[in-house]
């Protein structure tokens, strides 16, 4: 149980060393390749003409928002 009790203050510690260093450098987090807002894409989907599925799936978001309280 010691042991445990020890390597489990080590990883917090560099957990917390790590989130310093973040902090520090005042950065914003993205992706490996930097998102796709590096590729100059503003949505997911780049199509001229979305396909039926995220059709229906904007109708369904567009009658949720119309139908909700304020």
């Amino acid at each position: 149980m010691g042991l445990f009790l020890v390597v489990f203050a080590f990883f917090l510690l560099v957990v917390l060393a790590m989130s310093v260093g973040f902090i520090m450098q005042k950065k914003s987090i993205s992706g490996s390749c930097g998102g796709i807002s590096n590729l100059g894409m503003e949505k997911a989907c780049d199509c001229d003409e979305p396909c039926d599925d995220k059709k229906a799936r904007m109708a369904k978001e567009e009658e949720w928002q119309k139908n909700r309280i304020h």
